[in-house]
């Protein structure tokens, strides 16, 4: 259950709509009278000075002091008008301190407001189970180049928690008799301290039923779902990347009490390649040709992504590194496709014969003369 939260504004002795200039004067005034120093061996102006400073933390910073005044106006430290004077119940007992540190750790304003209907819906006592949707399935596969390229489809196995057969779901053996979940008084979720607030999370007692069985379900141990291995085919859209992720809606876990299943949330990591090599939408391949294809020139044929082969011409003197370009040839994404970029590497032989040697020989004192 959340705690009240203190008045910053009554600590400093300011109005709400106090400015900057008089927060800080009443915070220099409160510190001076209750700082331990002028206050030696006084535990009561020891705390004072500390709830000074704290009010001053959170009114001095604009950001901060807007969040709590919409704490305020909403309620959120006591279900009630949060505004200064006096108060009843929760609200006015200053019983604990507000940190916005905890705000960030309950995930915002969300966090805040599910604890505070969740409190109010277990002092009503508890209520019929509703229908719930079931979790996402986070799952990564591998993917080819090409496909990733190109596009396609691949096949999966993924480890899905489902409903069990035996019990339908409801984790109990059947025949079995129902009570009220003792742990949760039936409400389905316990509280768990966080700084000065109280997170909600599911029971693990009844699993967030707020009912349990006599007697659990043998197949599933009284969780409700099995463990499985569900294969399918997943679509992978042309140019995908590592880190690209797709939704398959309705493959996800089952829900409760007839709740719609959850998602399928598949993260792709794209395969290196051995030829092929993605920089954006291009893409970047090296080919060797023998010193004679790089002097007296040459067409060669290159493999492509799209599995098809495009010729390239080698002028010649072409240069070890040099680069040519096929158009279309690339990574296609929104209509649009990249290039091919064919690097040349020239290979010189590692050995040569006599008459080769003799040749080349001859070849250089040409080249020799005509300089």
């Amino acid at each position: 259950m959340a705690h009240a939260g203190k008045d910053y504004y009554r600590a400093l002795g300011v109005a709400e709509n106090a400015d900057a200039s008089a927060i800080k004067e009443a915070y220099r005034k409160l510190a001076k009278r209750h700082h331990p120093d002028a206050n030696p061996g006084n535990p009561e102006a020891a705390e004072r000075f500390k709830a000074v400073g704290e009010a001053y933390g959170v009114l001095s910073d604009p950001a901060k002091r807007k969040k709590y005044d919409q704490m305020r106006k909403l309620g959120a430290f006591g279900l009630g008008d949060a505004r200064p004077g006096p108060r009843t119940g929760a609200a006015s007992s200053g019983a604990s301190g507000f940190s916005f540190e905890d705000l960030g750790g309950l995930g915002g304003f969300s966090d805040i407001f599910s604890s505070i209907f969740d409190r109010a819906r277990k002092e009503r006592g508890p209520r019929p189970s509703s229908p719930r949707k079931g979790r996402n399935v986070e799952y990564s596969v591998d993917v080819s180049f090409t496909t990733a390229a190109n596009g396609g489809k691949i096949a999966l196995t993924v480890p899905i928690a489902e409903k069990c057969a035996r019990c339908g779901g409801s984790g109990g053996a059947p025949g079995a008799d129902w009570q009220r979940c003792a742990e949760c008084g039936g409400s389905g979720t316990v509280s768990f301290g966080q700084g000065t607030f109280a997170v909600k999370r599911p029971c693990p007692a009844c699993v967030g039923r707020g009912r349990r069985a006599s007697e659990p379900c043998a197949a599933c141990e009284g969780a409700g779902k099995i463990r499985q291995r569900r294969k399918m085919h997943v679509a992978v859209p042309p140019g995908a990347q590592t880190g690209q992720k797709v939704r398959v809606s309705g493959q996800g876990e089952s829900g409760e009490a007839g709740g719609a299943r959850g998602d399928l949330l598949i993260t792709f990591k794209v395969k290196p390649h051995g030829f092929f090599r993605r920089e954006g939408a291009d893409v970047h391949v090296s080919v060797p040709v023998n010193f004679a294809q790089a002097m007296l020139g040459a067409r060669i044929r290159v493999a492509t992504v799209s599995g098809d082969k495009a010729e390239v011409r080698i002028p010649p003197g072409t240069q070890p590194g040099t680069r040519f370009r096929i158009k279309g040839q690339g990574i296609c994404r929104d209509g649009k496709a990249g290039d091919q970029i064919v690097e040349v590497k020239v290979k010189l032989p590692e050995s040569l014969s006599a008459e080769e040697r003799e040749r080349v020989k001859e070849l250089a004192d040409l080249s020799c003369m005509k300089r």
